[in-house]
C-alpha cells in the first residue's frame, strides 16, 4: 500500500482550550512543504491563489499554505489538502502579467479545523501546533548526530547557502535545527508533509535522520560514478558524460544490461545460426560495428533492434511435416461439411506434397503451387487453411491483406527510416518459429496502391516458386528461403487482383451452400459452438430440425453461414436470459418452436422461398452470380400505348441494356412467329423493369429472361412460375453459353424453382452442382429461343 500523509493523533498535539482559533486566507500548494522558520519565493498563478494574497494584506500579511494531496488537480475540494499546514507572512510580492511572485516566510505550524469559505478564495478556520519536545540524553544524541552528519553532508558536496549552514551550527532551538535541514532535503513532496505533521521533536529528527543518511548515500554513489566515467570523459561533450553517469547508475542498481555481455550474446547466437556463409559475414561485421559504437549513439539501438529481428527468425529450422492423406482426409470431413470438390483438390495436393518429398528425401522440395480460395464470405475460406495446416503438422500464420496500400507492408521498411520494421510475411516466419508454416494472406482482393507502391506487385516475388528461394525484405536486407512455405491465399472475387499476381495463383472457388448444406453444417458444427460460447447445454436449449430449416429459409439470406450462426446466436442469448430471469424452470428443457422463434427474432424478414406465388404476364425468373454468390432475378414488362419506343429501369449497367435492346429486336424481328400484329409493337411502348431498383446489375445472362418476358407481355399469355432461366441471346435467336451456372443453380434451389432453363452448351458444368440441386431441380437445355418460350410460356 502506497505511503500515506494523514493526521493522526500520535502526531498532532491535542489543542489547548485556551487558544482561540485563527481565520485566515489560505492558499494551496502544488508541490513542496513551506517548514517554519524558513524562507522561499512561491509564485502564484491561479486566481483563487493571487486574491487570498491580496485579501491578506489586511490580516497582516499572514496566510496559511496547504499542500495538494494531488499537484495534477486545478480544481478541488477540501479533502484534496492536507489538514496541517504552515501559518506563514508575505514579506514581499512581485506582480507579473498571470502570475504574482512572493516571499513567504514559515511562523508556525497550523491544524485546520474547518473551511469558511471556498470561492473567490479559501478561507480556514486553523489553531497553531506547538512542538512537542521531552529533554533528556536521547534527545540530546540525535541532535548532536544530525548536526554532524548534516556538517559531513554540506563537506560532500550538498549545496546550502553558507551563512544559513553557520547560523545552524551556531546555535538555534531544536525545533528550528530540524525544520531548517528538512527544509535542505531532497524528497518528495509525501515525505515532507509527514515530517511537517509531526510535532514530537524526537520523531521528527529521527525521520529527518534517516532521509539524510539515504541522501548521503546517494551522494557517495555519484561520487563513485563520476570517479568510473572520468576514464570516458570527453571535454567537447559534456552532454555525453551527464548521460554515461546516468548509465552507470543503472547498472549500479541492475537495471542495465552491460554492452559487453549484449556483444557476447549475439556472438553466441551468431555461432548457433543455422545460415550461409555470407549471411553470417555481414552479420559479424554488423555485430563488431555495435562493439566499436558508443552506447550513447542514436544508430546503436537501431542496429540492436535490427540484430534481434534477425536472430529471432528460424533459420534452417523446420516443423516435422509427415504428409497423411488419411488423416488430412479425416480432419477435413470432421470440420467441413459439403465443398466435396475443394477437399477434392486439397488432398490432391497434400498427395502430391507427400510423393514429391518421398522422391527427393530433404527439406528443399518445391511446393506445387499456391492456392488461392475464391468465394463468397462465410463459406469456410480461412478455416479450410487451417485445416491444411493441422493435417500437414506445420504452424499456421494468418495476415489479413484487406486495405494495405504501402508495400512496405509486404517487403518491410529500409533500415534508414526511423521505426523501420520487417514486412508481413517475415513478420509471419518470425511468429510461426518455423521456415515451412503455412501463411494465408487474406483478402488479397482487397489491396490498395498509392504513392507508396503496389503491396500486390510485392507479392509477386513472394508467391513466385522460381523466386521466394531467395526473399528479401528491405528491412532485414537478406535472403530468406521462403520455398518451403505453404502460401494460401483468399479472395471474394479475381476481378480485382492485378492479371500477373492471378497467374501465379491456383484457383479455387468457393461456391454457396445449398439449404440441405446449411442445415446440415447447422446441425454438426454451429449448434454445438453457439451453445457452448452463450453457456448453455443440449440439456438447457435444443432447437429442432424444422425450426432450423425455417431459420435457414426465412430468416437468413446468403451465400455462406455466417449470418446463420449469428441467428441461432441471438435464439440462445434469449433463452439465456430467459433462465437467468427465472421464467422458465432451471430443471427443464426450453425447446424452441415457431411461436417462440417468433417472439425471439420477430416476423420473417424473407418470405417463402418461392420464385412467384402463381404464373405472371410479363414477369420472368432470371438467375444473376454476385461476388457473394448467386442470386434470383426477376424482369417485369408492361407495355403502354405509344410508338413503340423502349424504356429501362432497375440501375441497369451498359451490357444488360444492350442484351435488352437485343431481345426487342428479335421479338420484333420475328413478331409473325409469336403471334403478334405489327401495329400492336409500333402502338406500343415496351417498359422493362428489373428489381431492386436501388441494386446495379449487368451482365449478358439475362438476355433469354428480358425475351420471354417481351413476348409474354404482347402475347398476354402467362409464364410458369417455377421456371427459372440463364443465357445470353444473339439476333439470330442462338442461347449461348454463360458462366456461374452452379451458384445461379443453388439461388434457385434456395429460391423454391424446380425447372432451370440453361444454354445447351452449359450441360457440360452440370457435373460441378451439388447432388441435392440435382435432385430438386430439372435442367433443360436450350439452343434456341424458340425453346425457352415453348418451356416458359404457358401455351
Amino acid at each position: 500500500m502506497a505511503e500515506t500523509a494523514e493526521n493522526t493523533p500520535e502526531t498532532i498535539a491535542p489543542v489547548p482550550a485556551e487558544l482561540l482559533p485563527l481565520s485566515l486566507p489560505a492558499i494551496p500548494i502544488r508541490e513542496g512543504v513551506l517548514f517554519p522558520s524558513t524562507e522561499s519565493v512561491l509564485t502564484f498563478g491561479r486566481a483563487l491563489s493571487r486574491k487570498a494574497i491580496q485579501a491578506a494584506s489586511g490580516t497582516p500579511n499572514y496566510v496559511v499554505l496547504l499542500t495538494q494531496k494531488n499537484a495534477q488537480k486545478d480544481s478541488f475540494a477540501p479533502s484534496d489538502l492536507y489538514e496541517t499546514g504552515t501559518l506563514a507572512i508575505i514579506e514581499k510580492t512581485l506582480d507579473g502579467d498571470k502570475s504574482i511572485n512572493a516571499l513567504v516566510r514559515g511562523i508556525a505550524r497550523v491544524h485546520i479545523l474547518s473551511f469558511q469559505q471556498e470561492k473567490p478564495y479559501i478561507i480556514v478556520t486553523a489553531v497553531q501546533l506547538f512542538d512537542l519536545e521531552e529533554k533528556d540524553a536521547e534527545l540530546d544524541a540525535l541532535v548532536s548526530h544530525l548536526q554532524k552528519e548534516f556538517r559531513k553532508a554540506v563537506h560532500m558536496g550538498k549545496p546550502v547557502e553558507f551563512l544559513n549552514f553557520m547560523k545552524l551550527m551556531a546555535g538555534v532551538t531544536n525545533g528550528e535545527l530540524v525544520d531548517q535541514i528538512a527544509s535542505t532535503l531532497n524528497i518528495n513532496t509525501l515525505q515532507k508533509q509527514k515530517i511537517l505533521q509531526t510535532i514530537s521533536v524526537k520523531e521528527r529528527m529521527k525521520l529527518v535522520i534517516r532521509h539524510l543518511s539515504e541522501e548521503m548515500q546517494v551522494m557517495k554513489i555519484e561520487k563513485d560514478v563520476v570517479h568510473k566515467t572520468q576514464a570516458n570523459f570527453d571535454k567537447h561533450m559534456r552532454e555525453n558524460v551527464l548521460r554515461e553517469r546516468l548509465r552507470t547508475i543503472q547498472k549500479e542498481l541492475g537495471e542495465l544490461e552491460d554492452e559487453e555481455e549484449v556483444v557476447l550474446d549475439y556472438e553466441a547466437k551468431l555461432k548457433r545460426m543455422r545460415a550461409d556463409t555470407e549471411t553470417k559475414e555481414r552479420l559479424a561485421k554488423e555485430i563488431r560495428r555495435l562493439e566499436q559504437m558508443s552506447p550513447n549513439n542514436p544508430e546503436a539501438g537501431y542496429i540492436r533492434t535490427w540484430l534481434d529481428t534477425i536472430f529471432e527468425l528460424p533459420w534452417g529450422k523446420y516443423s516435422k511435416s509427415s504428409p497423411d492423406l488419411e488423416k488430412a482426409e479425416k480432419i477435413l470431413a470432421k470440420h467441413h461439411f459439403g465443398l466435396e470438390k475443394v477437399k477434392d483438390r486439397i488432398l490432391e495436393y497434400i498427395a502430391v506434397l507427400t510423393l514429391k518429398q518421398q522422391a527427393a528425401k530433404a527439406k528443399n522440395t518445391r511446393l506445387p503451387t499456391i492456392l488461392c480460395f475464391v468465394g463468397p464470405p462465410g463459406v469456410g475460406k480461412t478455416s479450410i487453411g487451417r485445416s491444411i495446416a493441422e493435417s500437414l503438422g506445420r504452424k499456421f500464420v494468418k495476415a489479413s491483406l484487406g486495405g494495405v496500400r504501402d508495400e512496405a507492408e509486404i517487403r518491410g521498411h529500409r533500415r534508414t527510416y526511423v521505426g523501420a520494421m520487417a514486412g508481413r510475411i517475415i513478420n509471419g516466419i518470425k511468429q510461426a518459429k518455423t521456415s515451412n508454416p503455412v501463411i494465408m494472406l487474406d483478402e488479397v482482393d482487397k489491396l490498395g496502391a498509392d504513392f507508396r507502391g503496389d503491396p500486390s506487385a510485392a507479392l509477386l516475388e513472394a508467391l513466385d516458386p522460381e523466386q521466394n528461394a531467395r526473399f528479401e525484405d528491405h528491412y532485414i536486407d537478406f535472403p530468406f528461403d521462403l520455398s518451403q512455405v505453404i502460401f494460401i491465399t483468399t479472395a471474394n472475387t479475381l476481378d480485382t487482383i492485378p492479371p500477373a499476381l492471378r497467374d501465379r495463383l491456383e484457383v479455387i472457388r468457393y461456391s454457396g451452400y445449398t439449404q440441405e448444406e446449411k442445415f446440415q453444417i447447422a446441425k454438426k458444427h454451429l449448434l454445438g459452438k453457439v451453445l457452448t460460447v452463450n453457456g448453455l447445454s443440449k440439456k438447457m436449449l435444443t432447437i429442432p430440425d424444422k425450426i432450423i430449416q425455417t431459420v435457414i429459409a426465412q430468416y437468413t439470406s446468403e451465400a455462406g453461414v455466417r449470418e446463420l450462426e449469428r441467428t441461432l446466436s441471438t435464439i440462445a442469448r434469449k433463452a439465456a436470459r430467459i433462465r437467468l430471469a427465472k421464467k422458465y424452470s432451471a430443471n427443464k428443457t426450453l425447446a424452441i418452436t415457431n411461436k417462440t422463434l417468433a417472439d425471439f427474432l420477430g416476423p420473417a424478414p424473407y418470405d417463402e422461398p418461392l420464385a412467384e406465388k402463381q404464373d405472371s404476364v410479363g414477369v420472368a425468373t432470371g438467375l444473376a452470380w454476385t461476388s457473394v454468390g448467386g442470386d434470383v432475378l426477376f424482369v417485369e414488362v408492361a407495355l403502354t400505348p405509344g410508338k413503340g419506343r423502349v424504356q429501362l429501369t432497375g440501375k441497369l449497367g451498359d451490357v444488360m441494356k444492350e442484351s435488352a435492346q437485343t431481345a426487342l429486336t428479335y421479338v420484333k424481328a420475328h413478331a409473325a412467329e409469336f403471334g403478334i400484329s405489327d401495329k400492336k409493337i409500333s402502338t406500343s411502348d415496351v417498359h422493362v423493369h428489373v428489381p431492386e431498383g436501388a441494386v446495379p446489375k449487368d451482365g449478358p445472362s439475362a438476355g433469354v429472361t428480358i425475351v420471354t418476358a417481351i413476348v409474354s407481355a404482347f402475347t398476354n399469355k402467362p409464364i410458369r412460375k417455377e421456371v427459372a432461366m440463364t443465357g445470353e441471346i444473339s439476333l439470330r435467336g442462338r442461347v449461348m453459353r454463360i458462366g456461374g451456372l452452379k451458384e445461379k443453380s443453388i439461388a434457385a434451389h434456395r429460391a423454391g424453382c424446380t425447372s432451370i432453363l440453361i444454354p445447351k452448351d452449359n450441360v457440360r458444368d452440370l457435373v460441378d452442382l451439388p447432388k441435392t440441386v440435382l435432385k430438386a431441380i430439372k435442367f433443360v437445355p436450350m439452343s434456341t429461343i424458340d425453346d425457352v418460350i415453348q418451356q416458359a410460356i404457358r401455351q
